[in-house]
């Protein structure tokens, strides 16, 4: 299990992370999302310890990462950019490795390497980012890491690898029963293979739920009513965006359920509609609260 107790960070007085509490069970596959520079691959680095918190602590079952030889080499990092030496070829990338990992597999490298076919005879500068991308998953899929955790792992990859991949990563779970901590832009790959997500905003963790608890609980919905019935009326637990066109309420609430239709139908609606949401519409909702979309276009 990873524990994340009251992260905060920060960099020249900038506050980047704030309070960040997370627990994330072994054989899971955990997404953060949220928008661009929220701190996301700042969180990534600190789960990995390549960055210290300015206070509190990233426990691997009960073991602080930072600086600690024994918890890293149970992690395997892939960043979001290239971090290798650019004027070593793959062959050599592979030789650092041997020495670095103790339990590094060749074979599962070069089992990987049919389906992301990256030349071992190439220098790293040789690679596009795509290639490098694929450089970096395989090492980190072949150190046997427990604990896998992805910057943008999909970024550069043509349809049919992102396929591959994402069926390899929710493979390694099932069986090898590692944990994969994963941020992406690409939030329909996510909702295919996370069974939990957070979201970051302003470096703070605003909202945290499994992805099916999520799609089930918020809804987007469509409501008229015969008798006159106004927005302040619609004032129920959960309801966290409202608007109107004429007498059809489109309403967002993160506690759909029973309770939530039955407070509805003491106004004698007309109809209800429930819309189901994907992640990426949970995900604008939860983080863009406000309609600009007619003052953007006056």
């Amino acid at each position: 299990m990873i524990e994340v107790n009251n992260l905060s960070f920060e960099i020249d007085g900038k506050q980047i992370l704030e309070n960040i509490n997370i627990r994330i069970d072994k054989n899971k596959i955990f997404g953060i999302i949220g928008p661009n520079g929220v701190g996301k691959t700042t969180l990534l680095r600190c789960l990995t310890g390549i960055y210290k918190g300015t206070s509190g602590n990233v426990f691997y079952d009960g073991q602080d990462v930072y600086d600690n030889i024994d918890v890293k080499n149970k992690i395997g990092y892939v960043a979001d950019e290239n971090i290798m030496q650019t004027n070593f070829k793959v062959s050599e990338i592979l030789k650092y490795y041997k020495y670095s990992y103790k339990n590094f597999d060749e074979k599962k490298f070069n089992e990987l390497n049919k389906i992301f076919k990256v030349q071992t005879n190439k220098y790293i500068f040789q690679l596009s980012k795509g290639m490098k991308m694929r450089l970096s998953i395989m090492l980190a899929f072949s150190i046997h890491a427990e604990y896998l955790i992805l910057d943008e792992p999909t970024s550069g990859l043509d349809a049919i690898l992102k396929n591959k991949l994402l069926k390899i990563f929710a493979d390694e779970v099932f069986e090898n029963g590692i944990t994969i901590i994963i941020s992406s832009h690409h939030l329909n790959e996510l909702e295919r293979i996370c069974d939990d997500v957070a979201i970051l905003d302003k470096g703070i963790v605003t909202y945290e739920n499994s992805v099916e608890n999520m799609k089930n609980k918020i809804k987007k919905i469509q409501v008229a009513f015969d008798e006159p019935v106004y927005e302040e009326d619609l004032k129920l637990k959960g309801i966290f965006r409202i608007s109107r066109v004429g007498r059809v309420f489109t309403i967002i609430t993160d506690e759909y359920d029973e309770e939530f239709i039955k407070s509805l139908e003491k106004f004698k609606p007309l109809f209800i509609e429930e819309i189901d949401l994907s992640l990426e519409d949970i995900f604008i909702y939860k983080v863009d609260k406000e309609d600009n979309d007619e003052k953007i276009f006056k």
